[in-house]
């Protein structure tokens, strides 16, 4: 009489391998194995909007005290401020139609309101008030200062920030 293995513990090592362990067990399962992962949180059209202000407010607050600092404006900056604008609403928002637009016309308040905090931090360090100072408690005088300084090139900056903000959110989604 010979004494056959049962199938299900047979080894799938070749019979001709000297040391194979020909009783091996199966595999344990794994515990959560058949729970799917969860889905990122992209698609998120309202979750979209909201990294696109926090961004705009973010951008906008560097692009002013960069732009005061050196006391003059740079294009790549505002190009930098609208493309982060609308690759965060991009990223976390999705393929959404309104995303875009709203990217640009966010990025267009982040330039603007760089530009005004650059102006605070200007005039602040000529009068030797902190620029902190200068935005919050004289909001008014900075926005008729912006006025009285805009020019072509600052309808520039604000075109290429939202061309940027526009193409940004695209680039994300690809």
């Amino acid at each position: 009489m010979s004494q056959s293995t049962p199938p299900s513990e047979q080894s799938t090592a070749p019979s001709g391998a000297p040391f194979a362990d020909r009783t091996a067990p199966a595999p344990a399962p794994v515990i959560g194995a058949d729970v799917p992962a969860p889905a990122p949180a992209r698609g998120n059209v309202g979750l979209g909007l909201v990294a696109a202000l926090v961004a705009a407010l973010v951008a906008g607050g560097v692009y002013g005290g960069v732009a005061g600092a050196i006391e003059r404006e740079i294009g790549w900056a505002a190009i930098g401020v609208g493309f982060l604008v609308g690759f965060a609403a991009g990223k976390l928002g999705g393929r959404n139609a309104v995303l875009p637009v709203a990217g640009a016309v966010l990025s267009l308040g982040a330039v603007y309101l760089g530009q005004l905090i650059a102006i605070a931090v200007i005039v602040g360090k000529e009068l030797k008030v902190p620029a902190s100072e200068m935005f919050l408690e004289n909001l008014g005088l900075m926005t008729d200062a912006w006025s009285a300084s805009t020019d072509f090139m600052t309808f520039v900056f604000f075109a290429l920030a939202a061309f940027a903000a526009f193409a940004g959110a695209k680039k994300a989604t690809e």
